[in-house]
């Protein structure tokens, strides 16, 4: 197996309204995490959320502390919740195992010494998207599925945003000390995201998009809401997104993307809405 972990440093608004293509995709676009038989991760400065994905194909993948975090054991410190977006898979926590199907959701207590990811078919293997954030506490491991999930149903055909959120990793579902996550649906014929849009300045958030065929993609926008910017992004990717920064997107098919955010507090609602008209 192969780990490999890179750290992206946080920038300020002022200086992001001068970036160009090239140097917005290099701070906050992150590639290449499902790649079979490695653990892929990117250490942003903003809240230290880790965004990760590994990929057990035909090998069993053991997520162990980069040098880089000066810990033990990469759970030291840390909470992690995973969403599997690929084939049936298995997570063994400290020797407790959990199966966890696609679209099924773990997640992994401060304190856990041993992760190891796994698949149940190789030729089908398991992904598992990952976000772990600092812990000061430990609460127990659990996993989720959709049916344990907090849903709203939102948006419209008409909008062209008609949407399922599963609020998964959230506390009305658990207890964590600061991660959520959850997978918003988009349903056939819709196409934009998060709209109104928003921002929260107490908490940053990552997106990671999948369920999108491979001839088509996804425009995501991000920056302060009167100094937008976008980040054309494919099947798979994720991008990280800052507490002074929206985050939408509108795709040239439906798709299903994953939000997690760390910060200052769990309430999910805790947003600062941005009228469409308003946007520039």
């Amino acid at each position: 197996m192969k780990q490999n972990f890179e750290i992206r440093y946080a920038s300020h608004q002022n200086d992001f309204m001068f970036y160009d293509t090239e140097t917005i995709r290099e701070h906050f676009l992150v590639e290449n995490l499902m790649i079979p038989n490695e653990i892929n991760m990117v250490y942003t400065m903003y809240d230290r959320l880790v965004v990760g994905g590994a990929v057990p194909a035909g090998e069993e993948l053991e997520l162990t502390a980069p040098e880089e975090i000066r810990t033990d054991y990469f759970l030291e410190r840390r909470e992690l919740g995973l969403i599997n977006v690929g084939g049936a898979g298995q997570v063994v926590a400290d020797g407790e195992t959990y199966d966890i199907d696609y679209k099924e959701a773990l997640y992994i207590e401060r304190g856990v010494k041993k992760v190891i990811f796994k698949s149940v078919d190789a030729a089908n293997p398991a992904k598992f998207y990952f976000n772990s954030a600092p812990a000061h506490a430990s609460y127990p491991t659990k996993k989720v599925t959709k049916k344990d999930a907090v849903v709203l149903e939102l948006g419209s055909l008409e909008g062209s945003n008609h949407r399922i959120i599963n609020r998964m990793i959230v506390k009305e579902v658990l207890p964590t000390c600061q991660l959520q996550m959850g997978m918003t649906e988009l349903q056939p014929g819709s196409v934009w995201n998060t709209m109104p849009a928003h921002t929260h300045n107490r908490r940053m958030e990552a997106y990671f998009y999948f369920d999108l065929p491979s001839d088509q993609a996804v425009c995501h926008f991000m920056g302060e809401p009167q100094e937008t910017r976008h980040v054309w992004m494919k099947c798979e990717e994720a991008v990280i997104s800052p507490q002074w920064s929206i985050h939408s997107a509108c795709a040239t098919s439906a798709y299903t993307f994953i939000w997690g955010m760390t910060g200052e507090n769990l309430d999910y609602n805790d947003m600062d809405t941005c009228q469409t008209v308003d946007l520039k």
